[in-house]
């Protein structure tokens, strides 16, 4: 079938978006001239796409009600069994609803994307299912992740395992919750400014961000090519450890990956800290925003560290404090060209396009007055920039992106790794739905200074739960050198099997 070829009247409205402006003769002479290009469109037309094939059998699967979703975490429940060993036989895993999961719903917690049902698995899909896992369904996150809350999805929101009415975190809402709750063993996540561990830390779980493109990202839908990450959420360090092997390392489709240097994380666990050199990152304590029973249980857990033989002393990292302000015109602005204007696809990269949800999401166009608040207020504010700054503000940002990872990796180059709260705060309460728009921007953003930043530079980051307050986890977080994952989990692992951290 060839594809449509534009009347004059199309012609010149495309001119027009280009700020060209075309007379009657010259509009016919330019659509005489683009007649023989049609061609080439209606070949590729014509041609099936070339897409990865799915491998495993599964059901679209059906929307849990009532007590089976007490929390609103799950968004549609299937069973995909993998293959009948592997390291992970046995385990159960849910995904983030970012993820494409071929034949199952996907809404990314957006109602302009609601229907849209995937036509490949995402690369960790299919390596989830080679390792012998069985996926259990899709877990609700925030209205295309554009929160640190979870109350903007078009599902409602998402309550926190440890306390109904308080926020689990975003934008891996559901995936913090149905593996606090034990509903499943493992949970993908995803991160872009601390989407997996922001619900880590409100939720009591372990949550890593692996070192930029470790993780290949092919087939989740993207927000920013140069901050999107993915990877493991576990109640336990040897979960994740074991999830981030069967996860890591190139697939060849993903651009954001530049030879990832991969190991045996589990085989870092078990050990002593003695030896370790942490440093204890001054400016990522005393925020505006920060809770004093945050700092001091994340120093108390520093403490803890120094007990168990590491050498553990106070580091000053000033660029720490500027370091959001950095990571902000990437993420609203690359945000808003790449994800929305770009139909979640974008151009000027290889490797594997998925079309279906390309076509699924430029929808929003026409539907632009649903997208959540938060969503908004980004793309306002990427939209002005772009539009009266040509870029200028995206591509300084990422010019001092540079400075900004130099800053850490000098740090990093006495330390072996770098500690802060994973988060200023506990979790809050979710905003009444009657809220003002003001508290539900603020619900939205307002815990992401010290894990935004690790997204822009791209180093590894965990979250560890350090103790409990007010009945709400505390999260511990630690940043290592680029690779360097064995090293996070090693000291993930001592801490851990240090005591319990609920009573810490």
């Amino acid at each position: 079938m060839a594809v449509r070829r534009p009347t004059l009247d199309q012609l010149r409205s495309v001119a027009e978006d280009l700020g060209m402006h075309m007379g009657e003769a010259e509009l016919k002479s330019y659509d005489g001239l683009l007649q023989a290009n049609y061609a080439a469109y209606d070949a590729v037309d014509a041609m099936p796409d070339y897409v990865p094939p799915v491998k495993y059998p599964r059901t679209p699967g059906y929307r849990p009600e009532g007590e089976e979703n007490k929390h609103n975490a799950w968004y549609v429940k299937t069973t995909v069994k993998g293959a009948a060993s592997g390291k992970l036989a046995g385990k159960t895993v849910a995904l983030k609803d970012n993820v494409c999961l071929a034949g199952v719903p996907m809404m990314n917690g957006a109602s302009t994307l609601e229907g849209y049902i995937p036509d490949t698995d995402a690369t960790i899909v299919t390596r989830i299912l080679d390792a012998g896992g069985t996926i259990l369904g899709k877990v609700h996150c925030e209205y295309f992740c554009f929160s640190g809350g979870s109350h903007t999805g078009a599902a409602g929101p998402v309550h926190n395992p440890h306390k109904m009415g308080y926020s689990a975190g975003g934008s891996s809402s559901g995936s913090a919750v149905v593996v606090s709750t034990g509903e499943a063993d493992m949970a993908i996540g995803g991160d872009q400014g601390g989407s997996i561990r922001i619900p880590a830390s409100f939720s009591g779980i372990y949550g890593m961000k692996g070192t930029y493109g470790l993780v290949p990202y092919t087939g989740v839908m993207p927000i920013e090519l140069t901050l999107d990450h993915t990877g493991p959420m576990t109640k336990t360090v040897r979960d994740n450890a074991l999830l981030l092997e069967v996860l890591a390392g190139a697939d060849g489709l993903d651009p954001r990956q530049y030879a990832p240097k991969v190991s045996s994380y589990t085989e870092a666990l078990g050990g002593s800290v003695k030896g370790l050199r942490i440093g204890v990152v001054k400016e990522g304590f005393g925020h505006p925003s920060s809770e004093a029973d945050v700092d001091a249980k994340v120093k108390a857990g520093a403490k803890l560290f120094r007990d168990l033989g590491a050498t553990v002393e106070e580091v000053s990292v000033p660029m720490h404090l500027v370091a959001p302000a950095i990571w902000l015109p990437i993420a609203a602005e690359g945000a808003t060209e790449f994800m929305m204007k770009g139909n979640g696809m974008g151009t000027n990269w290889r490797g594997l396009y998925n079309t279906t949800l390309l076509d699924a999401h430029s929808g929003w166009h026409h539907r632009a007055d649903e997208l959540s608040d938060s969503l908004k207020v980004t793309m306002l504010l990427g939209q002005y920039f772009t539009k009266h700054y040509r870029g200028h503000f995206y591509a300084k940002a990422q010019n001092l992106n540079r400075k900004l990872r130099a800053a850490y990796d000098a740090a990093l180059s006495n330390y072996d790794l770098l500690l802060m709260p994973t988060l200023p705060m506990k979790a809050t309460p979710l905003p009444p739905p009657d809220a003002p728009r003001e508290l539900y921007i603020q619900r939205a953003f307002e815990m992401v200074p010290n894990t935004a930043p690790f997204n822009a530079t791209g180093h590894p980051a965990m979250s560890l739960p350090c103790g409990m307050s007010d009945g709400l986890p505390i999260g511990l977080m630690l940043i290592g050198k680029y690779w360097d994952e064995p090293t996070i989990y090693r000291a993930a692992s001592a801490f851990e099997s240090a005591g319990d951290w609920t009573k810490m």
